[in-house]
């Protein structure tokens, strides 16, 4: 396995779920509504399976983040139930995101000393999706923010989104890696952009950015990995063997 171009890397880092848990703290929220909504017809599967059509529709008008869930789970329990949700309900319902907002970022073992490793030798960039305000938020409360270059809040990641952060901070694709947990939302479009990509799968990733990982063309690479603490070690393997390769 070789490189294209040696040295310097951009390493493009997807956030929830790669550097922080995440999903975690919705599915809990989830299971929570789930309980309180206690439908006499709809099994708790059924009504997840709802949720996510909901949840769907919620994104394409509003976008991500915690108050487009609040939505969508109030919409799916009016549209489960033959009344609004009384005010105690409603309550609830909003107690459940409330516990996801106050949640402590919790990173992921290994991800700061990985970072600090890599921020030495190469340049990374955050590339997340969400709402902005909170997606920063969560940067600055996770005390990773000095490691990054800059921090790129998408609405969609998209190949096209990529080709445009490639772009903007000259990034030649030889040389620029995305990071992430979701095959959908980074790696596929990633490689898809003509970046290679590290796979770094997570127990916890959202149902709805599961799909089969591309394999991608020579010369661009795909590595899968257990954890991104492993990433320095396999990244600095590639650069040394392209070095002597290249003498």
């Amino acid at each position: 396995m070789h490189l294209p171009c040696r040295g310097r890397q951009t390493l493009l880092l997807d956030a929830d779920d790669t550097l922080w848990e995440n999903n975690i703290l919705f599915e809990k929220a989830i299971a929570a509504f789930i309980s309180l909504l206690d439908h006499a017809s709809h099994s708790p599967a059924e009504v997840r399976e709802h949720l996510n059509r909901v949840e769907l529709q919620t994104i394409a008008e509003r976008g991500y983040g915690t108050e487009s869930f609040r939505v969508s789970l109030v919409r799916c329990f009016e549209e489960l139930s033959s009344a609004p949700p009384t005010r105690e309900q409603h309550d609830s319902i909003m107690r459940c995101v409330d516990a996801i907002v106050a949640a402590e970022i919790r990173l992921i073992d290994g991800v700061r000393e990985a970072l600090e490793t890599l921020a030495q030798e190469h340049r990374l960039i955050l590339v997340t999706k969400g709402n902005r305000l909170e997606q920063l938020e969560k940067l600055e409360r996770s005390g990773l923010a000095p490691l990054f270059t800059a921090a790129e809040v998408l609405e969609e990641k998209t190949a096209d989104a990529y080709k445009e952060i490639g772009r903007r901070y000259l990034c030649p694709a030889g040389c620029t890696w995305m990071i992430g947990n979701s095959p959908h939302s980074d790696i596929n479009p990633a490689l898809a952009a003509g970046f290679h990509a590290v796979f770094i799968p997570h127990a916890n990733t959202w149902m709805l950015e599961d799909e089969d990982l591309e394999e991608p063309p020579p010369p661009q690479h795909l590595l899968r990995l257990e954890r991104l603490g492993d990433l320095p070690q396999h990244l600095l393997h590639l650069l040394r063997e392209e070095t002597t390769d290249g003498r």
